[in-house]
């Protein structure tokens, strides 16, 4: 055999970009290709069906390796993330038995929400429990912080892990604010300050919280998660380095908790892009060593987007939103149990969280590869236009005084409800979909032993609400309420399809009601076709159906409809299940149902109309 140095591709002409566009157009005959094939989204930027190695040729992005200043490729040389699940401590005992058996069963780092606060006996709870090995976050209310500190940073010293320790207390006075709509009442500075100086004995203990997670939770954007979480950042930085710090002392005590969303790609960006804005931002304060650059995050899966109903598919969201924050590179990762809407855990759906993190490690072995999105052209020019977007919210803040005072304004406020409210628009016309709330449910299901299983504050923090404060609904929440009103109802609404006439456009269309009705749990009867609408009809007042959707094709409702209305009368509501055009209304048609339809604002007028009380 003789050997050739002939390149696999050398016999194909390169492409450009402007080919390769007019091949797609031509495929695409005639319709607009920006509008089938650019993606925008929510945080203004536009997304291409396609990325090259000319997209990325003038990015910083791709120039450092992981572990490397700006740090968007990674903070350590190695992916292995810790494994965190978080424990509610009104027992101390109990509680200190569940961690340690929990560090049997694969979890590296423990949070532990302190209901008592600072008369939580912490050498009880973490008795038995290697303080040089297992990191360990405490959570209470604000005002505990500098008394748990205290006897934290005293258990470290009695243990000798002064060096090894890692772990942080919960130091978040902006809580309530966001939360509740309650400042807090202390001295922020002074607290902050006496926190460090409490700390500065062990070497990884972070006391000053950056709590995004909530932002993720109340339905804020992307772009603001990062925008907030930034300008929070630097809300300390400016602070406690004008009250006298180094910026090694304040940089190196601050963790990063933050949300994950289910847009996975954008996800991944998200902490890429993080790490790099904050890396640059602590620069500016001219730190003795680029270490203090580094960012610190625990990244949680959201709560906004868990459905009580079909809560399985929680699953699905949980986990690859793990995925994208894994892959992405961040410390830590909590998985929130898929119960966790109605339900405060239990043994398995905690099982269950910690196993979606382990299978990540130890099935798909993603913490033994740093960086893999590193260089993909797609992921570096979404790092790159997400870093933007997050910049310039980051200036906007910090032109209105901060953090503290955009908060305090309620400038951060409204702007996230802001977005809550266009998304829960957008899962109202089902524009942004869920699956089995709003897309798919499960037509038999029923929820209303399901109780409401808000998380709560620790040390009585939500004694009294302001007026403005984050959006505490969950995504699915409008459509479950209507749901749950159908169950607590003395009567269930019953839905029937009269299909008639074109095969295809028939069953399609009754398939089309059926997702559609079923979003609010109606009873719903579907056929195989009708020869005459007067049988439909009739079979339709046989099942006591309230709703009679006709389903069949648009040249032939012009038929249909007359005879549909004569033939109905008063007796059930019409629908027509295709589009809402002058010429049905005048047949006599009131209601349509197709996929511009506000789903929702549909089944909340059938319902007042409906239901008995």
């Amino acid at each position: 055999m003789t050997e050739t140095n002939e390149k696999l591709f050398d016999q194909f002409a390169p492409v450009t970009p402007e080919e390769w566009r007019a091949k797609a157009e031509v495929d695409l005959k005639g319709a607009d290709f920006d509008k089938k094939m650019v993606w925008r989204t929510n945080e203004g930027f536009n997304v291409q069906p396609l990325y090259r190695r000319g997209d990325i040729e003038n990015f910083k992005t791709t120039e450092s390796l992981p572990g490397e200043y700006p740090f968007v490729r990674g903070t350590r040389v190695s992916n292995d993330w810790l494994v965190r699940q978080d424990i509610v401590v009104a027992n101390v005992t109990e509680a200190n038995a569940k961690a340690k058996e929990l560090l049997t069963k694969g979890i590296t780092s423990l949070g532990l929400k302190l209901d008592n606060g600072a008369d939580t006996d912490l050498k009880a709870l973490l008795s038995g429990i290697d303080l040089g090995k297992v990191e360990i976050n405490l959570i209470a209310c604000p005002k505990c912080a500098l008394e748990i500190t205290k006897k934290l940073v005293e258990l470290i010293k009695e243990a000798g892990a002064e060096e090894t320790f890692r772990g942080s207390v919960n130091f978040d006075p902006f809580k309530r604010q966001l939360r509740h709509g309650v400042p807090f009442t202390g001295d922020i500075v002074a607290t902050a300050s006496e926190l460090l100086k409490l700390a500065a004995p062990v070497k990884n203990l972070r006391v000053l919280s950056v709590d995004a997670i909530m932002l993720n939770n109340a339905g804020a954007y992307i772009y603001q998660e990062l925008g907030y979480a930034l300008a929070w950042g630097n809300e300390w930085l400016a602070a406690l380095t004008e009250a006298g710090f180094s910026a090694d002392e304040v940089a190196k005590r601050i963790k990063f908790n933050m949300g994950i969303s289910t847009i996975y790609f954008m996800e991944l960006a998200k902490f890429r892009a993080a790490r790099m804005l904050w890396a640059q931002i602590v620069k500016q304060y001219k730190p003795e060593c680029d270490c203090a650059c580094k960012m610190v995050v625990n990244a949680e899966t959201t709560r906004f987007n868990l459905t009580v109903f079909d809560s399985y598919v929680n699953l699905l969201r949980t986990q690859t939103e793990a995925m994208s924050a894994a892959l992405a590179g961040v410390d830590s990762i909590v998985v929130t149990p898929f119960d966790a809407p109605y339900s405060k855990g239990d043994d398995f759906s905690e099982r269950i969280a910690r196993n979606q993190q382990i299978l990540l490690k130890e099935e798909s072995h993603l913490d033994k590869v740093v960086d893999p999105a590193g260089g993909s052209y797609y992921v570096e020019t979404l790092t790159m236009s997400l870093a933007q977007e997050g910049w310039k919210l980051f200036l906007d803040v910090e032109d209105k005084g901060g953090f503290k005072a955009a908060l305090e304004s309620g400038d951060i406020i409204t702007a996230v409800n802001a977005s809550a409210t266009a998304r829960f628009d957008k899962v109202a016309k089902r524009r942004e979909q869920l699956l089995g709330t709003n897309q798919f449910p499960n037509f038999t299901e029923k929820a209303a032993e399901k109780a409401d299983a808000a998380p709560q504050c620790a040390c009585g923090c939500e004694a009294q609400d302001g007026e403005l404060k984050l959006n505490d609904k969950r995504l699915a929440s409008q459509f479950e309420d209507i749901r749950l009103e159908v169950e607590h109802a003395a009567n269930t609404p019953k839905a029937f399809m009269l299909t008639i006439g074109n095969l295809a456009m028939r069953l399609a269309r009754a398939q089309f009601s059926c997702n559609f009705f079923a979003c609010a749990g109606y009873e719903l009867i579907d056929n195989n076709g009708f020869k005459t609408v007067q049988e439909g009809v009739d079979a339709a007042f046989a099942k006591g159906a309230e709703i009679i959707v006709l389903c069949s094709s648009d040249d032939e409702y012009a038929e249909l409809i007359p005879q549909a209305v004569q033939a109905i009368g008063d007796k059930a509501e019409l629908v027509l299940a295709g589009p809402e055009t002058d010429e049905f209304k005048a047949l006599g048609v009131n209601h349509f149902i197709n996929v511009r339809s506000n789903v929702l604002g549909t089944l909340k007028a059938f319902n007042a109309k409906l239901l008995k009380k």
